[in-house]
């Protein structure tokens, strides 16, 4: 499989105008798109997701095919109330069940004001992850103090920040490259018959 053949879906979970989350997953995207990642950046603030128990829609339909087909997926949330935001848990409720995340290697980043970061909605998130199947990768991102870390125009003013949070992606390739990539490469070459 080569790289351009990688889809990763970057799902955002803030709808919030100017969110700081969107600013940490755009540096996930660029790195991503710099190595010839295709990108689908999901943000549910553009999208109708219904309540849980009251149907579905075509925006809901449509992200659960974004994210079956993705090769990978990256989940950013920010951290509210000790918890993940109910925007991402409203997107993974509307993947259906069995859950179009089910499989996935999954990278995680997480943003908050305070401290010590997004570190109880990253285990949230982990957890919820895991419970519909998805393969959450190691070595989450939370980047603490994120107000001071990003200008209100979204660019990075921490380099620490960014070296870290651009981890996320070079992250997520390393893992596909080593385990997903060979594995796939083999069942086609299995189908084609040139498996020796």
């Amino acid at each position: 499989m080569t790289e351009t053949g990688i889809r990763v879906a970057v799902i955002l979970g803030s709808v919030r105008p100017g969110n700081y989350t969107k600013m940490a997953a755009g540096l996930v995207v660029d790195e991503l798109r710099a190595r010839d990642i295709h990108v689908d950046v999901i943000d549910p603030a553009s999208m109708q997701l219904p309540l849980p128990g009251t149907g579905t829609s075509p925006d809901a339909e449509n992200m659960a095919d974004i994210v079956r087909d993705a090769t990978a997926l990256v989940m950013c949330t920010p951290e509210y109330h000790g918890g993940l935001s109910s925007v991402m848990k409203l997107a993974i409720e509307n993947m259906g069940f069995p859950s179009a995340m089910s499989g996935k290697p999954v990278a995680l980043l997480g943003v908050a004001a305070g401290r010590i970061g997004a570190v109880k909605s990253l285990e949230m998130l982990r957890s919820i992850c895991s419970h519909v199947g998805c393969l959450v990768l190691p070595g989450p991102v939370s980047v603490a103090g994120v107000q001071q870390a990003f200008a209100e125009d979204g660019s990075v003013l921490d380099p620490a920040v960014e070296k870290s949070v651009q981890g996320v992606a070079t992250g997520l390739i390393d893992y596909l490259h080593q385990h997903v990539c060979p594995r796939m490469a083999l069942e086609a070459m299995v189908r084609e018959g040139t498996a020796v």
